[in-house]
């Protein structure tokens, strides 16, 4: 049986993610979508309420979708659905997996890469992000897991956008692509938004499309050596850069109070890397500074070799594929962007330099 795509969708609590679900549940698109309520992760359920609640609900909707409530463990559930779908019992093409509003998506994306059943039968598509736009700014502001949720987002969709004002929406849109400028950013108010923004989104796949947001790409200044710095922040505190501003905000000082913990940035150059360094190199990175690393990903140009290399990983968990041939007309070079939580910008970027040919 072919792999079935499942799509995390998460965002703060009160953000709109059940209006979206229950639309998919009850909107007439024609796919049979499981949709799996995980109301509470493992680690903060003592076992015996897990043992009395594990009891799965599954209600078949009007629309030929399943919904499914969860009490437990993930890895159970998902095994569950894929035995009974296997069995004929129940019928689906795809899953999404709603987390609570407090949750980091990470653990459950890395359920898909550590977890050899799960891995067997499901395909991780992409995790989408609900930001409510009344009250982001104050959530991003008091809750890590707030940033996180952006930081993990392959797509955000704004909700309550009818509610403030456009300045407020592009003050928003500013501060998000700082923390994830690799997630296109669309509108769904009261849930409205096409099932094509929400599934099939293949942010997982390892493609050479790197898409990041253009306004940050202009707002990083690239340097005689070929990398991009921030425009304003000096990058010379070496570890403490945390404790100066690193992520300072750019072109955009009127809310410099907004200091996010959880930050992108870019590496950029048109020189080859040399394998064996790289190898070394992003195994060293992945071993001090994995956990705070929530998801990187990036285009390479390796010496001697005639197609693009594709690499992207979430916490630990690393993985590159071959991309296409490079093109007579391409410019070659390579562009990574890592997204995470206190990061030492100068630390990966002189290091990576140092894997330059």
């Amino acid at each position: 049986m072919a792999m079935i795509p499942t799509t995390i969708l998460t965002g703060f609590l009160g953000a709109g993610k059940t209006t979206l679900l229950n639309r998919i549940l009850q909107e007439d698109h024609g796919m049979r979508i499981a949709v799996i309520e995980n109301e509470f992760g493992q680690e903060n359920i003592d076992n015996e309420i897990l043992v009395q609640e594990s009891r799965e609900q599954i209600v078949e909707m009007n629309n030929g979708c399943i919904c499914c409530t969860v009490r437990g463990d993930l890895i159970l559930a998902l095994g569950s659905l894929a035995q009974k779908r296997e069995a004929g019992e129940i019928q689906f093409d795809r899953v999404v997996i709603e987390t609570t509003g407090l949750a980091n998506p990470g653990p459950v994306a890395q359920t898909f890469f550590v977890d050899e059943e799960v891995g067997a039968n499901y395909m991780l598509d992409a995790v989408v992000t609900v930001v409510d736009a009344r009250h982001a700014m104050d959530q991003l502001d008091q809750h890590e897991e707030a940033q996180r949720q952006v930081g993990f987002a392959d797509k955000i969709l704004l909700s309550k956008t009818d509610l403030v004002s456009a300045e407020q929406v592009a003050a928003l849109t500013a501060r998000l692509n700082r923390i994830n400028p690799r997630a296109p950013i669309s509108k769904s108010d009261f849930g409205r938004a096409p099932i094509a923004e929400v599934l099939d989104l293949k942010g997982f796949n390892l493609n050479d499309k790197l898409e990041l947001d253009p306004d940050f790409l202009l707002t990083e200044q690239t340097h005689d050596e070929g990398h991009v710095h921030d425009e304003h922040c000096g990058h010379h505190h070496h570890e403490h850069d945390h404790e100066h501003g690193e992520h300072c905000d750019h072109h955009d000082h009127h809310h410099s109070h907004h200091t996010d913990d959880i930050a992108a940035f870019v590496f950029k150059s048109n020189r080859p890397f040399d394998t064996a360094k790289l190898d070394e190199f992003l195994g060293g990175l992945i071993n001090v500074y994995g956990p705070r690393m929530l998801r990187y990903k990036g285009v390479l140009f390796m010496q001697d070799a005639d197609r693009k290399v594709v690499f992207q990983g979430v916490h630990q968990i690393m993985g590159s594929d071959l991309g296409a041939k490079w093109g007579e007309n391409d410019v070659r070079g390579s562009k990574m962007v890592f997204i995470g939580k206190n990061l030492p910008k100068d630390i990966f970027i002189s290091g990576l330099e140092q894997c330059l040919v």
